[in-house]
């Protein structure tokens, strides 16, 4: 059983939430990590430090049991952490970037490239949709200056799941560095590393690990890693620069962290070792998806994403169509009912998504549908 330093705090004095939120991150915590919020560390402290190490050493036992992998934590959103990644993987000279994208978060990741100035091509397909990895290898084949792929794996634009393990065998194929932007999906989506060979996974505090927002991290090949010095194209965000500070300073970062944020990430990890691990957290949020599904589907909502593509994460569903429905009004009495959904994000249809990640359970989902089937006001 994983220590933890709470074990003498009464969390029935931690207040409850007033609504979940059904978003895919920030998402709902449990009392035991807000808890986790209120004592003060100092960055220097040796205890602090172990515990970061502690904190990198868990996050590459999720995924990998080599050891190839090393963890970079780095302050900031998940955003902060795909823009260091790739801004110290790739060099300032001779490098080429193809980005898969199906969605906001794989355009946001070429518009980075566009930022560093780093020359792109994106492979573009409909959001609802995933790519073509025969046009991923055309790609290839035709356009040898490419040297490293991007890919999203879960895309939460719509709650789609891109085959980054068929994406990982072309990266591979053809001598490819390859990214998986693992933001959505770590912790609650089983990924063995060491088959992926992945040469970058990037995910955040606050996704499936069930942590609260402040830091993301980087799951580096090591050997890869250690090639990457003099890269960053920004002080703050030079991940090589970060790994060397954390591995000489025994878990210290380079500038101020975000001390309360990390401890309440680490009683993040021990629940989420308590659960059962990933494969047990990806058996709740399946079910909590499949049960959503089944009852908005009874309600007469439609998903937007084929079933065969969706993930367990967010799900999209077609709004109303019906000229009494408004999403504003329809989101404020769900949320007076004490559910927080998301609005639509596919550009050409009228949609808005409810996620099924963080701490929220196959009760909470019955109670929604409950909320859902009340708040119908068309």
């Amino acid at each position: 059983m994983p220590h933890s330093s709470l074990n003498t705090l009464d969390l029935t004095h931690i207040p409850q939430n007033a609504y979940l939120l059904l978003t895919p991150g920030p998402l709902s915590t449990s009392k035991r990590v807000r808890a986790g919020l209120l004592k003060d560390w100092c960055t220097w402290d040796k205890e602090y430090n172990d515990m970061v190490q502690e904190i990198r050493s868990r996050l590459v036992a999720l995924a990998s049991k080599s050891d190839a992998y090393t963890a970079v934590l780095m302050q900031g959103s998940g955003t902060f952490c795909v823009e260091s990644a790739i801004t110290t993987l790739l060099p300032k000279e001779g490098a080429k970037l193809l980005v898969l994208t199906n969605g906001a978060y794989g355009e946001r990741i070429a518009e980075i490239a566009a930022y560093a100035s780093i020359p792109c091509v994106t492979c573009n397909v409909e959001e609802t949709t995933t790519f073509s990895l025969e046009a991923v290898e055309y790609l290839l084949q035709n356009d040898p200056s490419i040297t490293a792929i991007a890919v999203v794996h879960c895309e939460t634009t719509t709650g789609i799941l891109n085959p980054i393990f068929e994406v990982a065998k072309l990266s591979k194929a053809y001598h490819k560095l390859l990214i998986v932007d693992a933001m959505s999906s770590f912790g609650g989506i089983p990924i063995d590393l060491d088959a992926l060979d992945a040469d970058v996974l990037i995910s955040s505090a606050n996704k499936c690990i069930q942590g609260v927002p402040g830091f993301g991290f980087m799951l580096f090949k090591k050997k890869i890693l250690k090639r990457c010095f003099g890269n960053a194209r920004s002080l703050s965000l030079d991940a090589y620069a970060q790994y060397k500070t954390m591995e000489e300073g025994g878990g210290k970062w380079r500038f101020t962290s975000p001390t309360h944020v990390v401890h309440a990430f680490i009683e993040a990890l021990y629940e989420l070792e308590e659960e059962g691990g990933v494969e047990a957290r990806y058996t709740r949020y399946c079910t909590n998806q499949r049960l959503l599904i089944e009852g908005m589907e009874a309600l007469n909502f439609e998903c937007v994403i084929d079933q065969t593509l969706q993930s367990p994460i967010i799900t999209s569903f077609y709004s109303p169509n019906h000229t009494s429905y408004d999403f504003k009004e329809f989101y404020l009495r769900l949320k007076h009912k004490g559910f927080v959904i998301y609005p639509g994000k596919v550009s050409n249809i009228e949609s808005f998504r409810i996620g099924t990640i963080g701490h929220v359970f196959p009760e909470d989902i019955a109670r929604l549908l409950k909320a859902v089937q009340e708040a119908i006001f068309w």
